[in-house]
């Protein structure tokens, strides 16, 4: 089975960027301790701070279906429903 790259785009909500950057760093160390996590780094856009870009690398997309039924995930989407303007998420197979 192919490893798969996730790059998610994450627009914050002007008045909620500071509450939705609280709730992505919690995702941060339950998510690196998941079966088949390579890789999930979080970037915060430098010109526009209510951007922010997941960078992650899964075993398998078993793994990141795991990932996405855990609870901290859950939570996660459950604290920034409201507070997201756009997300955009690119499901990604290395191809060379």
């Amino acid at each position: 089975m192919s490893s798969i790259t996730i790059i998610t785009k994450l627009v914050a909500k002007q008045d909620s960027v500071e509450s939705v950057k609280t709730e992505l760093l919690k995702m941060i160390a339950p998510t690196r301790q998941e079966n088949g996590c390579n890789e999930y780094r979080l970037h915060q856009d430098n010109q526009d701070p209510a951007t922010f870009l997941f960078y992650e690398n899964w075993e398998n997309l078993a793994c990141l279906e795991q990932h996405l039924n855990s609870a901290h995930y859950k939570n996660y989407v459950a604290a920034v429903g409201n507070l997201i303007a756009d997300k955009v998420v690119h499901k990604m197979t290395e191809i060379a």
